[in-house]
């Protein structure tokens, strides 16, 4: 410990707020031991059993009371961050962050996250209404009987609130954020400018995926930055998800694996659970503040899915709307250590006035309005709670209906051996796709939208000829609707098919293998294009070791690589070199992607004048070597830090950074392991942070890990236990028969209303 984290320590007693920053060690044992078990708003008394990794396996005797125990495990586990998630999704960070916050809080509350949630609770069946109702109770009751709160309140001066259907909505809705947004709020500002239609092509060239998933079935027709750091921890940004039939399994059942991408700070944010009632009997990863795992298995079906970066929003100018047509609203936001501020929210029939807020940084006098999805009446809750008790691919996909954001390429595999993959979405019915322009003119009446279709009316399919499934945020299939335009690069879903038809059986193992795979195909064969062209080129003579590190490069961003630190330092300056950037920043904001990478620099290289491409590539290649030189591997220069989202705090950070190790992976690998333009020692910044397999053939088949672990509470062993699983890549088993869950969860937690 530090001279100053001792200090701190010291000052604990006497200072609440500094108590966070050394907070006390906590077993597995001390924190199950405050877990509440009497007093509770139970109808029968409910069993909770415990793995060693503080994993839960609630056995309730109605679906009303496994709700209820539900809400008081994510309460336990995961009640700070359920308050955080809370507070971003209505705006407040203020209370928390100061005045730095306001332009984001304003931002957030122009987003509106709870503008269907009370017509949506209202038109909820009354089963699922029942359910939701029952779990939000259990986090209330766990909040009314707990000891102390969570140890980052007294720091962030956040107090206990109840919590409501409208929260639990509005987090759903944050999850659920459009990752289309980012590319859009960046554009805003340049519309007008020279060259903005030509970025604007090449922006739709390089998202248009040409690989899909599927075939559909003959039915169907064969703070800116700080802004979308937000919205892209808490979306469903990424993703792989592959499903195998039983006829090309092993074991002779059907497969599924599935691993998100999202934030890699902790608590990760996914929590794992089981859970047997007599309505549900399923085991996997959930939301903390939902109701539903999204990605997991029942006795039936095994599910989990990827971003469908759908085109699931719209910009309009609605600057020549009457002054009638727009609704005027002030919004106080309470800032801590400061006085209150006031802002101005808009709203039109088109949705909310996003130019009005600062982070948007559209251009003076614009006014711009955001239709969403996620501002019309779609129930995601229904839909996960209804799907997890269906046994057949078609019934899975009928679940769906109403299904709103964010969009999911959702795969399925059953215990009767079939797979198959379904559009979870509500997409707009558009005249005109894509635009030409990213703002619509609101006054065209063809640049509305003429109705909604979702997941039964959308192209599917079942039981493909070749019995293997794979999505990694490509387009999921042709269809005659617009689906979207900035899909993921190709690379990874054909990564993911080639390495499915590798072999004529595959095993659960095979999978496992499948989601540690750090092979960029496509950063193999362009780092062999450079080597070539520098070569010919007749340069680099100097820099020959420097090249050898090159040549002949698959593609593997393994922890171990000697090649894949000089391709990226290469990388990093050839990209501002070509496109005549100072530095990675200045660069043009599309040539910074992948994407646009893979599908531009090789000809825009090309066609430099010769001598500018010799000067070019001189340069980049002899800047490259400097940089590349003291770095052995790609773990040297490519790491993996275990912080808490605290670490983002001014000053205070450094005192939640748990450490950090070199990873394997990269932008668009099947680990992924995201990063931008590179030349030295960095983080990952976002990519793989969960993984899920299961095996149909086998009830108690079925395997997970987080990066990071189950537990959020601050000091508790359980925040960092599976660290040691994830860089070995073993995994926790979550079997669902009822003696093999006593066996391997054998803590035993029984609650009562007494």
């Amino acid at each position: 410990m530090s001279t100053l984290h001792r200090l701190i320590a010291a000052l604990a007693p006497l200072v609440p707020a500094l108590r966070a920053l050394a907070p006390r060690p906590v077993t597995a044992a001390e924190r199950l031991a405050a877990f509440p078990t009497s007093r509770l708003p139970l109808s029968h008394p409910v069993d909770i059993r415990w793995n060693g990794h503080q994993i839960p396996f609630i056995e309730a005797e109605t679906d009303g009371d496994l709700a209820v125990a539900l809400g008081l495990v994510h309460a336990h586990l995961r009640g700070g961050q359920i308050a955080l998630m809370k507070r971003v999704a209505q705006g407040r960070l203020s209370e928390i962050a100061g005045p730095v916050a306001r332009d984001i809080d304003h931002a957030l509350r122009i987003l509106d996250y709870g503008h269907a949630a009370d017509t949506v609770i209202d038109r909820m069946p009354a089963d699922s209404r029942a359910f939701a109702e029952a779990f939000v109770t259990g986090v209330n009751a766990y909040h009314a009987l707990e000891r102390a709160p969570p140890p980052e309140f007294a720091l962030l001066g956040l107090r206990h609130e109840p919590y409501t259907l409208r929260d639990l909505w509005s987090i759903g809705r944050l999850a659920g954020s459009d990752i289309n947004w980012v590319a859009y709020f960046g554009l805003l500002r340049e519309r007008g400018t020279p060259g903005f239609a030509e970025a604007w092509a090449r922006t739709l060239k390089a998202g248009a995926n040409a690989v899909t998933s599927f075939t559909p079935q003959s039915e169907d027709g064969g703070r800116q930055a700080a802004l979308a750091t937000l919205l892209t921890a808490t979306g469903r940004t990424g993703s792989n998800s592959v499903a195998v039939d039983a006829a090309h399994s092993a074991t002779g059942g059907a497969m599924i694996a599935s691993d998100p991408h999202l934030s890699l700070s902790l608590p990760n944010l996914w929590l794992i659970a089981g859970m047997r009632s007599p309505g549900y009997h399923m085991a996997g990863l959930m939301v903390p503040g939902l109701p539903f795992v999204a990605v997991g298995r029942s006795l039936h079906l095994a599910w989990g899915g990827t971003n469908m970066r759908a085109a699931s929003s719209d910009l309009y100018d609605v600057s020549a709307l009457p002054d009638a047509e727009i609704q005027t609203r002030e919004t106080v936001i309470r800032t801590r250590f400061w006085r209150r501020a006031r802002r101005k929210v808009r709203r039109s029939r088109f949705g909310p006035i996003v130019s009005d807020a600062k982070v948007a940084r559209s251009r003076p006098g614009d006014t711009i309005a955001l239709r969403w999805i996620g501002h019309e009446a779609t129930d995601e809750v229904t839909a996960l709670l209804r799907a997890s008790r269906t046994t057949t691919p078609e019934a899975f996909r009928a679940a769906f209906a109403g299904f709103g954001v964010s969009a999911q390429n959702m795969l399925v595999a059953g215990a009767d051996g079939r797979i198959g993959q379904i559009m979870a979405a509500t997409l707009p019915v558009r005249s005109r796709f894509p635009p030409a322009d990213p703002v619509l003119d609101a006054r065209d009446p063809e640049t509305h939208w003429h109705g909604l279709v979702d997941a039964p009316d959308l192209p599917w399919t079942a039981d493909p000829p070749d019995g293997v499934l794979a999505t990694a945020n490509n387009r999921p299939t042709d269809t005659a609707l617009p689906v979207g335009f900035f899909f993921s690069a190709d690379e990874r879903v054909r990564r993911l098919y080639a390495l499915l038809r590798s072999k004529d059986r595959l095993t659960p193992e095979d999978l496992a293998a499948l989601q540690a795979d750090t092979v960029s195909p496509d950063s193999g064969a362009l780092a062999r294009h450079l080597v070539e062209a520098i070569r010919t080129a007749g340069i680099g003579g100097d820099q020959a070791g420097f090249l050898d590190r090159l040549a002949g490069w698959d593609g593997d961003y393994a922890a171990g690589s000697a090649a894949a630190p000089a391709f990226e330092a290469l990388l990093h300056h050839l990209v501002q070199q070509v496109y005549g950037a100072e530095t990675a920043e200045a660069m043009p904001r599309l040539m910074a992607q992948w994407n646009a990478i893979t599908a531009f620099l090789a000809d825009d290289l090309a066609a430099l004048a010769p001598d500018r491409r010799r000067q070019v590539l001189a340069e980049a290649v002899g800047l490259a070597a400097i940089d590349a030189a003291p770095i052995p591997s790609w773990g040297e220069m490519h790491r993996m830090r275990v912080a808490h989202v605290l670490a983002n705090l001014p000053v205070l950070g450094r005192f939640f950074v748990f450490g950090e190790y070199p990873t394997g992976g990269s932008r668009e690998t099947p680990m992924k392991t995201a990063h931008g333009l590179v030349r030295g020692r960095h983080n990952a910044s976002y990519g793989s942070m969960a993984r899920h397999v299961a095996d149909m053939s086998d009830p108690d088949a079925s395997w997970v890990t987080l990066f990071g672990g189950q537990d959020g509470w601050l000091g508790s062993e359980g925040l960092t236990d599976q660290i040691p699983l994830w860089r070995e890549r073993r995994s926790i088993r979550l079997p669902l028969r009822p003696e093999t869950v006593a066996r391997e969860f054998p803590t035993l937690t029984r609650l009562s209303r007494a």
